[in-house]
């Protein structure tokens, strides 16, 4: 079973045991993340597609490590005027293990049915 989610304005394919390097989270290593914005879902059942996200799916990851990415640096450099300048820059990352998709009921469904049971229970 794989997953397409959706986390910091990217997507990201994912599917159990996956480990993907994303942008900076808040969390220590060893916390777990619900990740609800899930666009995509396929596996041997079939592919079901949200609109604009799959009702009742949600991603489950843990922390594994917060890191840095390696240092980019921009050099410009401007011929025969003794002009040049040097930036650097290192982005904050975030390492995540996937856990598990887990295809449970959506809280407006749980909602609904417990609605449907008070009322069962209200008529008996």
């Amino acid at each position: 079973m794989y997953a397409i989610i959706k986390t910091q304005g990217k997507q990201y394919r994912v599917a159990a045991n996956d480990v993907i390097t994303i942008d900076r989270m808040e969390g220590e290593a060893g916390d777990v993340v619900t990740i609800s914005q899930v666009l995509l879902v396929g596996g041997e059942a079939g592919i079901q597609v949200g609109a604009p996200f799959v009702e009742g799916v949600s991603v489950q990851a843990e922390i594994v490590a917060q890191a840095r990415g390696p240092k980019v640096i921009a050099f410009k450099k401007r011929r025969r005027k003794n002009s040049r300048r040097a930036r650097g820059f290192r982005a904050d990352l975030t390492k995540l293990k996937i856990v598990s998709i887990g295809a449970g009921e959506a809280p407006k469904a749980k909602a609904k049915k417990a609605k449907a049971e008070d009322a069962a229970d209200a008529a008996a």
